[in-house]
């Protein structure tokens, strides 16, 4: 005589009906949060919002070490990115802090530039043809045509004529119309013209951003004449500006 199945059965599908929910969740278990028609559900939503990881607001492929030497007070920073330690090709950008709970801005650029026809070194010395890698404030500006409008003092001289060939062959003629002096080895608030350095001659000096003339320098860099223009016109003591200089890998350490 058999033993019926009916209650055996039904007890089956009892068991099935009741942890048939938390069964199928674990079989389409969606890391990303629960969805619905409308879409990701929060937290999907919560993961996506904490990307990228860099933090906002802040200058990007800069490492510690660098923004370190940025001074607290700085409200511009002009970024002049090499290609690499060797190459005399850079782009330049400028970052402004108008807001210090949005961070760091671009303000204009990136801009192709012209460095030292050696590339980039830190520990510059006279003659090695690289322009130093560093932070260096932007006080003094200058140059053979008069001033187009630079909040830096500026220093309208003759003295800035410049003539003969650069390292390609090109006519240097021009190059020192428009100048910013770079504060390696000299003395702030003076001219650009001015011959002080504090560091000593065998360091070099004369670093200038000034406008390009279609080739290496031995040690400045240089942008197109009209970017220098709006360089001056834009730059403002009253956010000490400072440039931050180097090929990629120096400034991101």
């Amino acid at each position: 005589m058999s033993v019926p199945r009916r209650p055996y059965v039904m007890l089956v599908a009892l068991c099935l009906l009741v942890i048939g929910c938390s069964a199928g969740a674990v079989q389409t278990f969606d890391p990303s949060g629960p969805r619905d028609a409308a879409g990701p559900g929060p937290a999907a939503a919560e993961a996506r919002s904490v990307e990228p990881l860099r933090r906002p607001g802040e200058i990007p492929d800069l490492g510690p070490r660098t923004r370190a030497q940025i001074p607290a007070e700085t409200r511009q920073v002009v970024v002049v990115t090499g290609q690499g330690p060797d190459s005399n090709r850079s782009a330049v950008v400028l970052h402004n802090l108008d807001d210090p709970a949005l961070g760091w801005r671009p303000g204009a650029g990136p801009w192709p530039a012209h460095n030292g026809r050696e590339g980039w070194t830190d520990h510059h010395l006279a003659g090695d043809l690289r322009s130093p890698v560093g932070v260096f404030g932007l006080t003094d500006a200058g140059g053979r045509l008069p001033d187009p409008g630079s909040l830096l003092p500026y220093d309208e001289q003759s003295r800035f004529a410049v003539s003969g060939e650069g390292f390609l062959g090109e006519p240097l003629e021009g190059s020192f119309d428009y100048v910013v002096a770079i504060n390696y080895n000299r003395t702030p608030g003076t001219s650009p013209l001015d011959r002080t350095r504090p560091l000593g001659g065998e360091r070099g000096g004369g670093i200038w951003v000034h406008v390009d003339h279609g080739g290496p320098t031995q040690g400045c860099v240089s942008l197109t004449e009209d970017r220098m223009r709006e360089l001056l016109l834009t730059l403002d003591p009253a956010k000490y500006p400072v440039i931050v200089m180097g090929d990629a890998a120096s400034l991101a350490r």
